[in-house]
């Protein structure tokens, strides 16, 4: 990552306006038909959750603002994405996972299942942050929720998801979702063009 001008970004006027505000973080919730993830999931055996992060990195890969991230009081750009996951570990908590985002679908299942079961055993996170801008996720799968808002504590910036357990209908599956960025980094119509483009990657998931 490299420190950049705000100024000399699409970002300048955000910068000004939402870098030192109190509460700079938006968040939207979506409701995504997640019908094709889970067909994909049972017929060749990959994990639901993977199949969404793998979906959420090909969709954020597309959106320029993404690869930028305030860090402190200063704007960072960075060349590559990667999705963290929380990982259950082996003394009965959680500990954190970044993933590198691969546009390879099995490339990144390799990863993920390798860092994750590594994660898992050892209870230390696996940290990207310094050559990667991070989007979090936060998998509640055995729960039924209506809706998360992440919490701003001021020190991180980064894009988070959280989702509950999807719902099956008569004819599809869907699933909740919510999304907070900072405001700095984009605008709702950024993310919004994110969660379209997600809904996308994951009906087009072969």
């Amino acid at each position: 990552m490299k420190e950049i001008n705000p100024k000399e970004t699409s970002r300048a006027y955000a910068f000004e306006m939402w870098m030192k505000a109190p509460m700079p973080m938006v968040t939207f919730f979506k409701t995504l038909n997640v019908s094709r993830l889970v067909k994909i999931s049972r017929r060749k055996g990959l994990k639901f959750n993977m199949l969404m992060c793998y979906c959420i990195g090909r969709a954020a890969s597309s959106v320029k603002e993404f690869y930028m991230l305030p860090v402190g009081e200063k704007l960072m750009q960075y060349d590559k994405i990667a999705v963290n996951t929380i990982v259950a570990n082996s003394k009965g908590e959680v500990s954190s996972c970044d993933i590198p985002f691969n546009d390879d679908l099995a490339q990144f299942n390799r990863d993920y299942m390798l860092l994750t079961q590594q994660v898992s055993k050892s209870c230390t996170d696996h940290d990207l942050s310094q050559e990667s801008m991070i989007i979090g996720t936060s998998a509640l799968a055995q729960y039924e929720i209506d809706g998360a808002v992440g919490m701003y504590s001021g020190i991180f910036n980064n894009p988070f998801m959280i989702w509950g357990k999807y719902t099956r209908h008569w004819l599809k599956t869907t699933l909740t979702i919510s999304f907070q960025f900072h405001h700095v980094q984009m605008d709702g119509a950024h993310a919004a063009k994110f969660l379209n483009n997600l809904q996308t990657e994951i009906n087009n998931l072969r």
